[in-house]
């Protein structure tokens, strides 16, 4: 029997599969909701309908047909970063916009850098109560497969900020690392006032962001600018006092210091440095992240080029992707790719 023929300048409806199909509108619905009752031959022909007409289900009605909620967890590093306080806040902010859209967002706090107090956040999950966890910490095998158990229990898992790529996370949020190290490398040799040494001061060498950025930032260094001598990283685990303590201690090993790169947080011990001992303008420093008080910085002369990504974004788009992750839906892969934006004092936004 020839199957008819289905014309339509819109998206196809469950009427269509019905048509193509050869089966009921109450089947139909039964395949879609995976409900009991129908026979391996007839779910075999709902689906072969589904994928010759191209039928994308509209998961918004279905939910709300079904009273379907949305439970999102972020885990974000319990510390005073500037930036990981910029997350919160957009947290904060789309969980009173998501309301309408059957979503509910909440935040536990791990110690930085503390991937036990990560394993012990995502091993408590458990579905239906939550649906869905984006997780921004260090990358160690525990942390991995806590991330694969969740996943194990239909937990649908994004990585924030920094990747987890042999977790089998479903998806990672966040800039490309290695090419932000790359244009930091470029904005660094270029901005360099003088012939030196240069410092790489790094989080954690458990955090792959930070490693990554170093890979890409030694690449086009030792690449472009062999003039410029990049020396061990000084791991200052996010904190400004750390920071700011082993500064001087720097400074004296190499007195040809002529540039800094802050790939990680910590900002505000770097900037209580600079200022207290006058170095704006004779060192070069290239940070990360486009906060009030980089901001500042920038503006002072403290700093002269910021990298950042958008923290709202990254957090919209945690959202969209561990939701259509949850229902098996497609998603657009371009609007949820985040860009590596570079500020100077003249571009900064408003």
């Amino acid at each position: 029997m020839t199957k008819p023929d289905v014309h339509t300048a819109q998206k196809p409806t469950v009427n269509d599969i019905a048509r193509v199909a050869g089966v009921s509108l109450a089947t139909v619905d039964r395949v879609l909701n995976e409900r009991p009752g129908v026979r391996r031959v007839t779910i075999e022909k709902v689906q072969n309908a589904i994928t010759e007409l191209g039928y994308v289900r509209d998961t918004a009605a279905a939910n709300l047909a079904r009273k379907r909620v949305y439970d999102l967890l972020f885990v974000l590093p319990d510390n005073r970063n500037e930036f990981v306080q910029a997350l919160r806040s957009q947290i904060t902010e789309q969980a009173g916009k998501l309301v309408n859209e059957r979503t509910r967002i909440s935040v536990r706090q791990a110690a930085p850098f503390e991937p036990q107090d990560i394993v012990r956040i995502l091993d408590r999950l458990e579905r239906p109560s939550t649906d869905g966890v984006a997780v921004f910490g260090p990358e160690t095998p525990a942390v991995r497969d806590a991330v694969r158990r969740a996943r194990a229990k239909g937990i649908a898992v994004v990585t924030l900020v920094s990747d987890l790529p042999s977790s089998d996370r479903d998806h990672f949020v966040g800039i490309d690392n290695v090419a932000a190290g790359r244009t930091a490398a470029q904005l660094m040799g270029r901005f360099a006032r003088r012939t030196g040494k240069v410092l790489v001061i790094t989080g954690s060498r458990l955090a792959r962001d930070h490693l990554e950025r170093r890979q890409g930032f030694d690449l086009v260094m030792a690449r472009d600018f062999p003039h410029l001598d990049v020396v061990a990283s000084v791991e200052g685990r996010d904190d400004p006092d750390l920071i700011g303590a082993l500064l001087p201690q720097v400074f004296a090993s190499y007195p040809d210091l002529c540039g800094i790169y802050s790939s990680a947080a910590g900002n505000a011990g770097l900037i209580r440095f600079l200022s207290e001992n006058d170095l704006g303008g004779d060192v070069v420093v290239i940070a990360h992240e486009l906060t009030p008080m980089s901001r500042a910085a920038l503006h002072r002369g403290l700093f002269d080029a910021l990298i950042s990504q958008d923290a709202g974004h990254l957090v919209r788009s945690a959202v969209r992707l561990l939701r259509a992750t949850a229902d098996d839906v497609p998603f657009n892969a371009a609007q949820e790719r985040i860009r590596i934006d570079i500020h100077l004092k003249e571009n900064t936004p408003p």
